[in-house]
């Protein structure tokens, strides 16, 4: 039968609600928002960079240096384990992209290099007589690739987050780049030194035996340790001599906090368990000496371990401004990036570019709602009026899904939004056609309108099966604008199929229920 059951009329009716409940956000100010109860839907839709303005950047992710450090990294267990099994070599070392050994004895050629692909099985290993070269395969390589990708996408996404911006989109695109989108940023310069920074932080001695201005004047470098940049007391650069061995390295970072200490700003922070081990054994076979905390091959700071710190946490001093340490607390809490990333494209889009979109989208909606309402209302007469209500909670609930799901809206999303508008009144057209069919056939009123929600329902749902279908491949494959139309197009028709079968049919029974008309104006 045509007339709806109580418990399926209340449904309709909650949903309509709960979409009323979720679009209204949108509609009142942001103080009178706060002052509603807590448990109210508060959430907004979200505008992206076309329509709110802010900063696009495209970065280039390093890929040569991250096959750079494996292979000295490789080459590190390589010598190790030769020098454990025992067999000798003259050389070893990174040459371009290759890992070269050369034998003492050609004999032990093959032995070495079966040694190096039992160390990795990702290596290429070919022998010349006494000579043996180990590249990375092509599978190697490309895993390497997508794994320093999505790990660089992952550290990107947290340092955004911790400076508070919102409704940032961050994406892949090909083999070593990432597009970052921040709407509402309109002077990137801070993120751009934030995304720009690896954060690679460790804690090391520095060399007693020598000082970096002996080094300068042509003395030598003691083996195991290195020279380095730094800032000194005053903030003056410096140089410091520091050994190579890293005590803990800043992967064992659990927290870090920008807080003051003797009214300076400085950065406090947390080791996890084994961190903290290491830190206090450190530190307490170390007593008198200087702890260098490098960052980014940079000596930040280069304290005297004054007593032992067993408990796992330390501050990180320095001539830090408020938002440096702030800074430093998030590249730290975020963790390091596995490869370099360099800014290869910037783009800003202003809030006037943005207003001027949002506005001529309002209006193309206004307007295209107006039309589609005056087309039902004077074609099809009161079943047309029910189709506009019908397209009017269309409305409603699309917006209250796309600000429940906090779905970032975009022009393309907007254009969406009119396309759906547009399509949603074609399951009530189909509906009324067939109910002008089966009326001519000869039907009763009741029995043709229950034949043309029926008869229609096949037509209906393939039709907006197939176009969901295109829209779920346009949010696979596309990005950024494209998959913004896609997510509404597709939230459309979902909020389409409902408000044009069951909020259409609900109010056309009940009016036939209460009117009982002898004749139907289609």
């Amino acid at each position: 039968m045509l007339q709806f059951a109580k418990w399926k009329t209340a449904l309709i009716i909650g949903i309509c609600l709960i979409g009323v409940l979720f679009t209204a956000p949108n509609l009142i100010g942001r103080q009178t928002l706060d002052a509603l109860p807590d448990w109210l839907p508060k959430q907004r839709l979200s505008l992206g960079l076309d329509l709110r303005g802010g900063s696009h950047l495209l970065l280039e992710v390093e890929m040569g240096a991250v096959l750079r450090e494996r292979l000295a990294s490789v080459a590190d267990d390589v010598r190790s384990k030769l020098r454990e099994d025992g067999t000798g070599y003259a050389a070893i070392g990174v040459d371009g992209d290759a890992i070269v050994v050369r034998a003492r004895d050609a004999a032990d050629a093959g032995k070495i290099a079966d040694a190096m692909r039992g160390l990795n099985a990702g290596l290429d290993v070919s022998t010349d007589g006494g000579l043996i070269r180990a590249t990375f395969t092509e599978a190697e390589i490309a895993h390497r690739r997508d794994q320093t990708l999505a790990q660089s996408i992952e550290v990107v996404r947290r340092r955004v987050d911790e400076l508070g911006t919102r409704e940032s989109s961050i994406q892949r695109q090909g083999d070593d780049r990432i597009i970052v989108q921040l709407p509402g940023v309109e002077n990137p310069g801070e993120i751009k030194a934030l995304l720009g920074t690896t954060a690679k932080m460790s804690f090391r001695l520095l060399d007693p035996t020598v000082s970096a201005a002996e080094v300068l004047s042509g003395g030598r470098l003691p083996p195991g340790s290195e020279l380095l940049d730094g800032t000194g007391p005053g903030g003056q650069p410096t140089k410091y001599v520091v050994q190579r061995r890293v005590l803990v390295s800043g992967e064992r970072l659990t927290d870090s906090q920008p807080s003051f200490q003797n009214n300076e700003p400085v950065v406090s922070f947390r080791f996890d368990s084994v961190g903290a081990r290491r830190f206090g054994e450190a530190t307490q076979q170390n007593v008198g000496r200087n702890l260098a905390i490098v960052l980014d091959d940079k000596v930040i700071s280069a304290p005297v371990i004054r007593e032992p710190i067993l408990g796992g946490s330390g501050v990180i001093s320095g001539t830090f401004t408020v938002q440096e340490a702030n800074n430093l607390a998030v590249l730290l809490r975020a963790g390091a990036l596995p490869a370099p990333l360099t800014v290869i494209e910037e783009r800003t889009v202003g809030p006037d570019l943005g207003a001027d979109a949002i506005a001529r989208g309002e209006f193309a909606s206004v307007l295209a709602f107006v039309l589609v309402i005056a087309f039902m209302a004077l074609y099809y007469r009161r079943l047309g009026l029910y189709a506009d209500i019908a397209l009017l909670a269309n409305l409603v609930l699309l917006l209250g899904a796309l600000s429940a799901l906090q779905a970032t809206l975009t022009l393309p999303g907007i254009a969406g939004i009119v396309l759906t508008m547009g399509m949603a009144v074609d399951a009530n057209v189909l509906i009324y056609e067939r109910i002008r069919e089966e009326r001519a056939a000869g039907r009763s009123v009741i029995a043709a309108v229950e034949a043309g929600f029926k008869g229609a329902m096949t037509t209906i749902i393939d039709s907006n099966l197939t176009t969901l279908i295109a829209a779920a491949l346009l949010f696979q494959f596309g990005s950024g604008p494209v998959k913004g139309f896609a997510v509404t197009l597709s939230i459309g028709i979902l909020t389409t199929l409902f408000s044009a079968v069951f909020v259409t049919r609900l109010l056309v029974a009940n009016w036939l229920h209460r009117a009982r008309p002898k004749t139907l104006a289609l």
